[in-house]
């Protein structure tokens, strides 16, 4: 293979990672042919870019450096998850075996300073297996009320939009199904479809998280964290710490187990680089304490906001870290506040506390 076919294979293969990878918060929770249609005219934009690039290498001595890769940036509402299920595994095989690093060699936050959350993360822990833990038929749905605001890349540039209401109904029926609920996005109702590929519908599991299956999962945070390194599918060239990370975090809020709740926050704590984040704050400004982990290899970082007294889910926030063709340190990626959830017997209507009083939080 000569040089120009060369990086021509690599923008390629950039090109095929962007696209794989798109952060997806302005179509996350659209029918899957629609996520569709953005991901084509992305392509389309690298396709031309990649064109132009070739022509240029064919006459340089220099190549063009190469598009950075972003990495899809976690959105913490567990209709999210759902969502963005079909982009997330197209073509990503699930790991069989466990590919828990060594801590000693795993990378470290670029904030040296920052303080490990071990302690924060068990004390957010002890609150959570004090919860309430509620009743939950499989013939009922879980409700999410929450402000969700996202930037759109198809430009080249991080763009953030507006923010968005979105109200979430997912079933709970551990059966595979074709639909898996509905969501309300600033008033416009929407399906949630099963993943890509599942012609049978998609059963309940890590990307269909139900209170039941959620329930099942090991309590011990050792057993636990070795489930999610086994089963949470891998995302090409990305630590494989942060991708258990960002998978945890896509399991969080709404309407959890009280044990599963608490496991997660302390497998969270041993994963290498998961730090403190006091400034934390979510989509509608709550300022909270934070749980955050950098991904260096992208320039990423994540954060889940709780409140400060009382250690309760508020929402998440990512964010570049470093200069990036999307756009400069600092800019968001996406943001969520979850408002209010509860169960509901049917989808499109609200829990009895939600209608009455605006809002409700299960601790």
């Amino acid at each position: 293979m000569n040089r120009e076919d060369a990086l021509s294979q690599g923008r390629q293969d950039d090109a095929r990672q962007i696209a794989r990878l798109l952060p997806a918060p302005a179509v996350a929770d659209l029918p899957p042919e629609r996520h569709l249609h953005h991901k084509e005219q992305l392509m389309d934009r690298i396709d031309r870019d990649h064109a132009h690039d070739h022509e240029l290498a064919a006459s340089s001595a220099v190549p063009p450096r190469p598009a950075r890769r972003l990495l899809r940036p976690a959105i913490l509402v567990p209709v999210t998850a759902l969502a963005l299920a079909g982009a997330l595994t197209a073509g990503i095989a699930l790991t069989t075996d466990d590919q828990r690093p060594d801590t000693a060699a795993s990378p470290t936050s670029t904030t040296d300073t920052a303080r490990p959350a071990t302690a924060l993360l068990r004390r957010i822990s002890d609150v959570a297996l004090k919860s309430d833990a509620p009743t939950v038929r499989d013939d009922q749905f879980l409700y999410t009320r929450s402000k969700v605001r996202g930037a759109d890349v198809t430009s080249g540039k991080a763009v953030v939009g507006p923010l968005a209401d979105h109200e979430a109904w997912t079933a709970q029926d551990p059966r595979p199904l074709r639909k898996l609920g509905i969501i309300r996005v600033d008033g416009e109702t929407l399906p949630i479809n099963a993943e890509l590929g599942d012609t049978e519908g998609t059963p309940a599991g890590l990307s269909r998280p139900t209170y039941r299956w959620l329930s099942t999962l090991p309590t011990d945070p050792e057993r636990l964290l070795d489930y999610l390194y086994a089963h949470t599918p891998e995302i090409p060239e990305q630590e494989r710490a942060q991708t258990v990370f960002d998978q945890i975090g896509a399991l969080l809020g709404g309407v959890m187990p009280p044990r599963t709740a608490a496991a997660l926050y302390q497998a969270a704590a041993t994963i290498p680089g998961v730090t403190e984040a006091p400034e934390a704050r979510d989509a509608i400004d709550r300022r909270g304490v934070g749980i955050a982990r950098d991904d260096i290899r992208y320039g990423t970082r994540t954060e889940w906001v709780f409140d400060a007294t009382g250690f309760t889910f508020l929402g998440s926030r990512s964010y570049l870290t470093e200069y990036s063709t999307y756009g400069k340190a600092g800019t968001l990626l996406s943001s969520s506040a979850e408002i209010a959830h509860g169960v509901v017997d049917k989808a499109g209507s609200r829990p009895a506390e939600e209608s009455a009083e605006g809002g409700t939080r299960q601790s």
